[in-house]
């Protein structure tokens, strides 16, 4: 086997610490999880889920220890939950460290949580040279680029990561992937689409519903074409085998979240949003396996799709060829690696 694909050596002799602190009682090993950002609400949903005393199987003996929680440098709604955050999960029992190195000292794996894509991949760079498993939470990045500069150094350091919206994980969604119609024809999903001005308009909210339509329609969009008022977007992908789906992005009105789906059996709502706790459950079978649910290939689709569609933006409507602009992404991805 290719050395590339080997699990990482760093979290192979990790590995045995863990069982070194394995419950004999349940033969359970125990993960430290790290936690990078302090400026989203994900951080205090995912520690209260870990640190549950009464934690399900599914997610029990991975605990939250530290957190480094600097996040976005400049980005109010971000700025401002840092100081009450860092206050609450402190009373949750977690260590707050003054460093993303001095995290890495005291963890096994870590979520990277920056509400702010944007410096994803300064902070990714350490936990994958240290060899750290890592979810990355939504936006994997603040541009295509960085997305794709982000999974290549993970490849180059052997070191496995995922990210995904919670949204990926709900029972709807994953029962019209898994054929609960059949083969699926086509999907119209839909979420809030809040915009900031720093990101990509689709990646700062817009990514719930995105993720939505590639959880039930899968990879092999070839086309998008975006119109976008104040109040709403509308990206149409065209996939290569004649599939059409589309996202429908709101700013006003009822902000929820779904959609419907087109299949060979039948026809079917997408379903409602779970909550955090099925993104959690594969997280931790993801810090334990090594294994990621979503592909690199999957992700990458999502976040060029968000990307053509704001280049569609620029051109006035017009179809944007994926290859075009994820061929762009990784030229720019090589230089910012050096590479």
């Amino acid at each position: 086997m290719h050395p590339s694909r080997l699990f990482p050596l760093a979290v192979l002799v990790a590995s045995l610490g863990f069982f070194a602190s394995t419950n004999a009682a349940d033969d359970i090993p125990e993960l430290k999880v790290g936690i990078i950002g302090l400026d989203t609400s994900h951080c205090l949903a995912f520690t209260k889920e870990l640190n549950n005393p009464e934690a399900k199987d599914d997610v029990s003996h991975c605990r939250v220890v530290a957190v480094s929680p600097k996040g976005s440098p400049d980005i109010p709604s971000s700025v401002s939950r840092v100081p009450e955050y860092t206050k609450k999960i402190k009373a949750m029992g977690v260590e707050v460290v003054g460093s993303i190195e001095e995290l890495l000292k005291r963890v096994d794996v870590v979520l990277l949580e920056t509400n702010d894509g944007r410096p994803h991949l300064e902070q990714a760079l350490p936990v994958f040279k240290a060899g750290k498993p890592c979810f990355i939470d939504k936006p994997v990045a603040g541009s295509l680029t960085d997305a794709v500069a982000i999974y290549a150094a993970a490849r180059k350091y052997n070191t496995p990561v995922f990210s995904s919206s919670s949204l990926r994980f709900a029972g709807g969604a994953q029962a019209l992937r898994n054929g609960s119609i059949g083969k699926v024809l086509g999907c119209d999903a839909y979420s809030p689409c809040s915009l900031e001005a720093t990101h990509p308009d689709l990646f700062w909210y817009g990514i719930h519903g995105v993720e939505t339509l590639f959880t039930v329609m899968g990879v092999g969009c070839k086309t998008v074409a975006r119109t976008t008022s104040p109040d709403f977007d509308l990206a149409v992908g065209q996939w290569d085998d004649g599939r059409i789906g589309t996202f429908r992005g709101h700013r006003t009105g009822s902000r929820g979240y779904g959609g419907q789906a087109f299949g060979t059996k039948g026809i079917a709502a997408v379903g409602p949003y779970d909550g955090y706790r099925p993104l959690v459950v594969e997280i931790v079978k993801f810090f334990r396996t090594g294994k990621p649910p979503v592909s690199e290939e999957e992700t990458l689709e999502i976040y060029t799709f968000m990307e053509a569609a704001d280049e569609s933006k620029r051109r006035g409507g017009a179809p944007v060829a994926m290859d075009e602009v994820l061929a762009k992404a990784r030229k720019a991805a090589a230089a910012k690696l050096g590479g």
